[in-house]
């Protein structure tokens, strides 16, 4: 009877469907209101971006704000940008003032320069209470610094917006920025496939980490700017999410997920949160998805894209 048992629940166990993996993903924009960029004008760029989000059915993006770029000669409409996103349905977050790295000021300027944009922000629809790093910089080795601002963002109740997936799409588009003012031919469909491919990539190297570093699969935040690459492509990267299993969810999401609570203690505190929690953790290299080195990704682009051969 017992031997019957056991065969049985073998049987069930060996027909059982198994868990559906989860591979989720939340859209992040940094550095809004950003100024011309190689092709759009910022409002035809807003226009595109909101366009592509609706197009790829994705609900909520967050945008982090600098109010600082509102003073910037392309700065006019700013804020009516801003409000644009938060009535297409996203959300906004705090990314400092005027976007300095930790590392080159005082904890006390830098918190200083936090509440400055944060002033800026108060009582705006679609406001969250988080905080981005500029340059994911949380302080470098000075591990004094790092906590007196973990404990001025505690003190003024924000919480770290951190990221998990990073393309390093800023560089993409200087890139192609420095192209176009230099008269080079670009390659505009070769433009789209890296700009789609590399950040794809980049989502499925932050996922195997994630496994190996936790043992799970958080919700992923990924790391973009806006750019006119975003308004171009951003319906085509999040195709090229949805073929590989991703499914596209919200930041309000992904900041419930339990890494939001770590606090990794690593040698240098600057980069991605999975990052630091692989670091800490003890899991070899590579931690950091490959294309965030320039030396790689700067001759990718000028061969895929411009074509230029050595």
């Amino acid at each position: 009877m017992l031997r019957r048992l056991i065969m049985a629940m073998l049987m069930v166990l060996a027909t059982a469907t198994p868990a559906t993996a989860q591979k989720r993903i939340a859209l992040t924009f940094d550095d809004a209101p950003r100024s011309r960029g190689p092709f759009l004008t910022p409002d035809e760029r807003t226009e595109r971006i909101i366009a592509g989000l609706r197009k790829a059915k994705v609900r909520q993006a967050a945008f982090f704000v600098v109010p600082g770029n509102l003073a910037t000669p392309d700065g006019a409409g700013g804020e009516r940008r801003i409000a644009a996103y938060v009535r297409a349905g996203h959300v906004i977050a705090n990314h400092s003032f005027s976007h300095p790295a930790l590392k080159s000021m005082t904890a006390e300027a830098y918190l200083a320069n936090i509440d400055r944009a944060s002033g800026w922000l108060m009582g705006r629809k679609g406001l969250r209470p988080w905080f981005r790093f500029p340059f994911l910089d949380e302080g470098g080795t000075d591990k004094a610094k790092r906590d007196a601002v973990r404990a001025g963002l505690a003190a003024r109740k924000l919480s770290n917006g951190y990221v998990t997936v990073d393309g390093s799409d800023w560089n993409i588009e200087n890139l192609t920025a420095d192209a176009r003012k230099a008269g080079k031919p670009i390659d505009m469909d070769a433009l789209r496939d890296l700009y789609v491919e590399t950040h794809v990539q980049s989502a499925e190297f932050a996922d195997a980490l994630a496994r190996r570093a936790l043992g799970r699969q958080p919700v992923q935040v990924m790391l973009l700017h806006e750019t006119d690459l975003a308004a171009y492509w951003i319906a085509n990267l999040v195709a090229g999410l949805r073929a590989k299993g991703w499914e596209i969810v919200t930041a309000d999401a992904a900041y419930r997920d339990p890494i939001t609570k770590a606090q990794p203690d690593t040698p240098s505190a600057q980069g991605n949160r999975l990052e630091a929690m692989a670091w800490e953790k003890g899991v070899p290299a590579p931690r950091w998805y490959e294309r965030n080195t320039l030396s790689i990704a700067d001759p990718l682009y000028r061969q895929r894209v411009l074509h230029e051969v050595k």
